[in-house]
């Protein structure tokens, strides 16, 4: 193993974790299959199969890349450590979930980064994705006893690609059959993906956390990750990161591309883990016995002197026993969390831009059928197509249940387009997590069309009407690319408005088009709207033959928002008389 490198970088700004773990769900919104993972469990030793000599599968990665610096025109405080992005996410939603599920842990989400630095530097190199998945596969060396422990396979090849022997995966570095036990879904995909870093990061801590640790005490926290890796120097290294990036503080930075760096070497990266130290029974020293002496000869039995007894009398009843006082009756285990359930309608619409005006409700449960009060139910947005839907600046919102077992979830404001997105409610028990789903639609809002100024649009009889500038707009901000219809129009008798008859337009104010402009066109397309939602409409002609009057133009969008303009056709003006 390398030893830990104490270079603290420059830094730029202080990253907040804002998202909560969603975890796995059903599309009918039901409860996920509970977790395998039992943090009340005995905690692992050092002596299982997490822990044993399982090699390293870190890159080779140069320094930029390992260790890379913050740009400086961030605001993180000087000397931050640089973690990617997405990695950064995985350790911080990770620790919010633990949190939730087990707050007598204290999981702190550094120990997993140290943990996830030694092990793969984060997944750098590898491709992280923003989904948590990486571009190629993170594995260990083949633990077939070559250098390392001999582990025969325990997942055929499922997560490792071996069906021989066992190897450590993803950015976590878990054996195949501890990430059977402890595997977790920490992006709400429905998998339990050891490869996937925000799966693998929730899954360490469940881990750690096991047999009930307390991990703010030291000698916890030491028997915690002699359990991942039995390995002194492993402990000091992952310490020494945890402090670096406690008190040096860190920055998101850039998910780094995927790289052709050559491997650690197969041996020698990880020292033979210590085997655990046994208690040694020493043996009491024995007196030194005393000369024996000879056996005194064995006295023949005399023949018996007594006549035969006689036939016995009755025997009196004895009293009866006094009955034992029965046992107290064994307290039944407390209830625990049994389901989360949705409250109303599995599905939530809002207008893009506007806020949901019905809170999302759920509902959590206890093993007896009474509300789960004061219960911690995370929420959050994901899937999202809508252009940020948020509870303000954040995708998650952490509430606690009332009296009758009810989270809800207010504040949550659609995102600027139309689409969809899904708000995920979970709920932890002491060793399951709970999910159910609403499917959130967002709506295009309605575009309001409004004419620049206010002047009257008037014009002279054989001259043209030109200038008028529209704009677009929808929940406040400019609509770009809108298409439109101008047209001339007049009401019909019950009092709607059609396109004018062929008398009218010929009598009326027109469009130019066709070659040359020699068509007249009572109905044109302008141009969309531009980057500011801004419409110039068409020049407007007029004759010498055109009647002065009231004259009615409509702009019209595809969904069928319209304006209508008063346009007034003037007369020429009479010469004025002669002096």
């Amino acid at each position: 193993m390398k030893p830990l490198h104490r270079h603290l970088v420059n830094t730029s700004r202080k990253v907040l974790c804002t998202a909560a773990l969603a975890a796995s769900l059903t599309t009918a919104a039901v409860a996920t299959t509970p977790s395998t993972a039992d943090a009340g469990e005995s905690e692992p030793s050092p002596d299982s199969p997490q822990a044993t000599d399982r090699g390293d599968a870190r890159l080779d990665l140069p320094a930029p890349v390992a260790d890379p610096q913050v740009p400086p025109t961030t605001t993180a405080p000087g000397g931050a450590s640089g973690i990617p992005g997405t990695a950064l996410d995985a350790y911080k939603r990770a620790e919010l979930s633990v949190a939730a599920a087990l707050p007598g842990c204290k999981l702190p989400w550094q120990l997993l980064a140290g943990i996830g630095r030694v092990e793969s530097v984060h997944a750098s190199g590898y491709g992280l994705k923003p989904d948590g998945s990486t571009e190629k596969p993170i594995r260990g060396p083949r633990l077939d006893g070559n250098g390392f422990a001999e582990v025969r396979d325990t997942d055929q090849g499922e997560w490792d690609a071996d069906t021989s022997y066992d190897r450590a995966v993803g950015p976590m570095q878990f054996i195949p059959s501890t990430w059977k036990k402890w595997g977790a879904d920490g992006n709400g995909d429905t998998k339990r993906d050891p490869n996937n870093i925000y799966d693998a990061a929730l899954g360490a801590g469940l881990y750690l956390c096991a047999g009930d640790r307390d991990l703010s005490d030291p000698a916890a926290l030491d028997r915690a990750i002699l359990s991942y890796n039995n390995s002194r120097e492993y402990v000091n290294t992952v310490l020494g990161y945890m402090k670096q990036y406690k008190d040096g503080g860190v920055a998101e930075i850039p998910n780094p591309p995927v790289g052709n760096y050559p491997t650690q070497p197969t041996t020698g990266t990880l020292p033979t883990p210590t085997p655990p130290r046994q208690p040694v029974t020493r043996p009491t020293p024995n007196p030194t016995p005393a000369p024996s002496k000879p056996a005194t000869p064995t006295t023949p039995p005399a023949k018996p002197t007594t006549p035969p007894a006689e036939p016995s009398k009755p025997t009196t009843p004895t009293t009866p026993t006094t009955p034992t006082t029965p046992t107290t009756p064994t307290t039944p285990p407390a209830a625990t969390l049994a389901k989360v359930e949705l409250v109303g309608a599995s599905g939530i619409t809002a207008e893009a831009g506007s806020a949901f005006t019905a809170a999302p409700k759920v509902k959590a449960v206890l093993s007896d059928g009474k509300p789960a009060k004061n219960q911690v139910v995370v929420f959050v947005v994901g899937d999202d197509t809508t252009g940020a839907t948020r509870f303000g600046t954040s995708d998650s919102l952490v509430v606690r249940t009332d009296d009758q077992g009810i989270a809800a979830a207010p504040g949550l404001k659609a995102g600027a387009k139309a689409g969809t997105f899904t708000l995920r409610a979970t709920a932890y028990g002491s060793a399951n997590e709970y999910t159910v789903a609403f499917k959130g639609t967002v709506t295009a809002a309605p575009v309001v069309l409004a004419r620049k100024g206010t002047e009257p649009l008037d014009v002279v009889v054989g001259k043209s009407l030109t200038g008028v500038e529209l704009f677009a707009t929808a929940a406040g901000q400019p609509v770009v690319g809108l298409k439109t219809t101008a047209g001339l129009v007049e009401k019909d008798e019950a009092g709607k408005w059609q396109p004018v008859k062929p008398e009218t337009a010929a009598k009326g104010p027109y469009f130019k088009g066709g070659k040359d402009g020699a068509e007249k066109l009572t109905v044109i397309e302008p141009a969309a709207t531009g980057a500011e939602g801004k419409l110039v409409l068409p020049e407007l002609f007029t004759a010498p033959e055109t009647l002065p009057g009231t004259y009615h133009l409509r702009i019209l969008t595809a969904e069928g928002v319209a304006l209508v303009l008063e346009v007034k056709v003037t007369a020429v003006p009479a010469p004025a008389p002669q002096a």
